[in-house]
C-alpha cells in the first residue's frame, strides 16, 4: 500500500460505534517508531514500576502502623472520607496493586520523563486497535508480543514491528483476571468518553464472558470479576460501588483496581524524591531501580503550606515559604503545578498550570489555591522537561495527500501485571503515542494530534 491507501485502510476498521465518543484524531499512515535501545528500556519499565507500586503499598502500611513517618499517611489521606480510608487500610486488600499501570512518558531534549503513573487508564481499548489495524495493514509479523525475552525479540526485520503484536493488548487485558469466566467492566459517566474503546475491547475477548455496565449494575455473582473503570473521587455517583467493594472484601468478586486511592495520587513522586525517605526506597527498590526511577522521573514536591523554620528551605528551589513561589521570574518558574489526585481536575488536561507559559497574575492565582486547597485537595509542583521534536505524519483525506508534522510525544505503554503474590510479573501491551503539534506545551489528546502504535 502507498500511504493513501494505508490511511484509508485504517480509517475503514474504525468501529461503527468509535472508539472515542465525540473525539476524532489525526490519523499517521504509519506506525510512531522507536529506537532499538528505547524499545527495550520501555519493555524492561514494567518490572520498575511494579515494584514501585508494591513498595508504595508497604510504605503507605508501615506509616499507618507507626513503623515509617506518619506525614506519609496523613498526606495521602488528605480529602479522603473515612469509609474509603477504612477500604485503604483494610486487610482484604492489603497487598492489592492495581492491574493496569500505566505511565506517560515524554521524549524530552535529553531522553525520557515520567511525567505521571496512571492506575485507571483510558486508550486500552484503542491501543489495542490501534496494534490490530497496523499490523493487519502490513501484513507482517508484529512479533514483539510477550517480550519476556528482549535480546531474541528487539531485532526486528525491514518492516516495523508494533510494541506488544496484533494481540498483545487484548490478551494482556485478559490475563489481570485469573480465571474468572464473567468479568464486568464498569464504566461511569465520568468516563463515558472512553465507553467505546471498551466496548470493541470486550468484544474481541475469545474465552470469557466480558460485559460493558454501567453504574447501577448490581447483578454480580461469586466468582465474578470486576474491573473498575472509574475514579474513586466519583464515588457518590456510583451507586454499585458500594456493593462492589463489600463483594471484593468479601473475596466473592475479583476487582481491579483496588479501592486503593493511594495509587491515584500524583503526589507519589514526591514520596520517591523526599530525602527522609532514601533509606525505605533504596531497600525496597534496590539501588539499581531506584537509580533508574530517579533518572526518569521528574524533581516533585507537595506544596504543603506548612512553616518551616526560619533556617530551613525547600530543596532544589531554596525557598523558605511556598508562597515565594509566586514571585519567581518567568524563566525560573519552569515548572509544572498540579492536582495531586482525587479531584474531578486531576486527570486529562484539568488542573495543570506551566509557570512559564502564564503571566505573574495568573501563576499567583494557581499557586494561592494550591496553597488554600492543602487540606482537601492538595497540588504538588514538578520540574518541567521541554519535550524535543519529533518527526510525524497525518493523512489530509480532504486533499489527499500526507501531511509532514514536527511535534512533541508523549509515550504511553500499558503495562498488564498477572500472578498471585510473590509471584506477580507485569508485561507490556502495547504502547500509544500521542503527538501534538510543535507549538502545543502541554501533551494530550486532542483534535488535531495524531494518535499511532509504537514500533521498533
Amino acid at each position: 500500500m502507498d500511504s493513501a491507501e494505508q490511511a484509508k485502510f485504517i480509517r475503514e476498521q474504525i468501529p461503527a460505534g468509535g472508539l472515542f465518543a465525540g473525539m476524532e484524531w489525526k490519523i499517521s499512515p504509519a506506525p510512531f517508531p522507536l529506537g532499538e535501545n528505547l524499545a527495550k528500556e520501555i519493555e524492561s519499565l514494567g518490572r520498575v514500576l511494579l515494584q514501585f507500586y508494591r513498595a508504595t503499598n508497604l510504605l503507605y502500611r508501615k506509616s499507618v502502623e507507626g513503623k515509617q513517618p506518619e506525614w506519609v499517611a496523613r498526606w495521602l489521606d488528605l480529602g479522603k472520607p473515612a469509609d474509603l480510608i477504612a477500604l485503604q487500610r483494610s486487610v482484604a486488600f492489603k497487598n492489592d496493586v492495581p492491574r493496569v499501570i500505566r505511565p506517560d512518558i515524554l521524549l524530552t531534549e535529553t531522553g525520557f520523563s515520567i511525567t505521571e503513573l496512571d492506575s485507571v487508564p483510558g486508550g486500552i481499548g484503542l491501543t489495542g486497535w490501534l496494534n490490530q489495524v497496523y499490523c493487519g495493514m502490513r501484513n507482517a509479523e508484529c512479533g514483539l508480543a510477550g517480550m519476556s525475552n528482549p535480546s531474541s525479540t528487539l531485532h526486528p526485520p525491514s518492516s516495523p514491528q508494533i510494541l506488544g503484536g496484533a494481540d498483545g493488548m487484548i490478551r494482556g487485558f485478559e490475563s489481570i483476571f485469573g480465571d474468572a469466566k464473567r468479568v464486568h467492566i464498569v464504566v461511569s459517566e465520568e468516563a463515558a468518553t472512553y465507553r467505546p474503546e471498551m466496548e470493541w475491547l470486550a468484544g474481541q475477548m475469545k474465552n470469557s464472558e466480558f460485559r460493558i455496565q454501567n453504574s447501577e449494575f448490581l447483578d454480580f455473582n461469586e466468582g465474578d470479576a470486576v474491573y473498575r473503570f472509574f475514579e474513586l473521587f466519583d464515588l457518590k455517583n456510583i451507586s454499585s460501588a458500594k456493593k462492589i467493594f463489600e463483594l471484593a472484601a468479601e473475596k466473592k468478586i475479583r476487582l481491579t483496581p483496588p479501592p486503593k486511592p493511594v495509587f491515584e495520587e500524583k503526589m507519589l513522586f514526591a514520596l520517591l524524591w523526599n530525602r527522609n525517605l532514601h533509606s525505605f526506597w533504596r531497600q525496597e527498590l534496590g539501588e539499581g531501580f531506584l537509580a533508574r526511577l530517579k533518572k526518569i522521573i521528574p524533581y516533585t514536591w507537595l506544596v504543603d503550606p506548612s512553616p518551616m523554620p526560619p533556617h530551613a528551605a525547600i530543596p532544589e528551589l531554596n525557598l523558605t515559604d511556598w508562597s515565594q513561589l509566586k514571585a519567581m521570574s518567568q524563566k525560573e518558574r519552569d515548572l509544572i503545578l498540579k492536582v495531586s489526585g482525587f479531584s474531578e481536575n486531576a486527570w486529562g488536561a484539568r488542573g495543570v498550570y506551566h509557570g512559564s507559559d502564564l503571566s505573574s497574575a495568573d501563576w499567583s492565582s494557581a499557586v494561592d489555591a494550591a496553597l488554600a486547597n492543602f487540606e482537601t485537595s492538595p497540588s504538588v509542583l514538578q520540574r518541567f522537561h521541554k519535550p524535543s521534536l519529533v518527526d510525524a505524519s497525518w493523512f489530509d483525506f480532504a486533499k489527499s495527500e500526507v501531511v509532514p508534522m514536527k511535534g512533541r510525544a508523549r509515550l504511553c505503554p500499558y503495562y498488564f501485571v498477572s500472578g498471585e503474590g510473590d509471584n506477580l510479573h507485569s508485561e507490556l501491551g502495547g504502547a500509544l503515542a500521542t503527538i501534538v503539534p510543535a507549538n502545543k506545551k502541554i501533551v494530550h489528546g486532542m483534535t488535531d494530534a495524531v494518535l499511532a502504535p509504537c514500533s521498533v
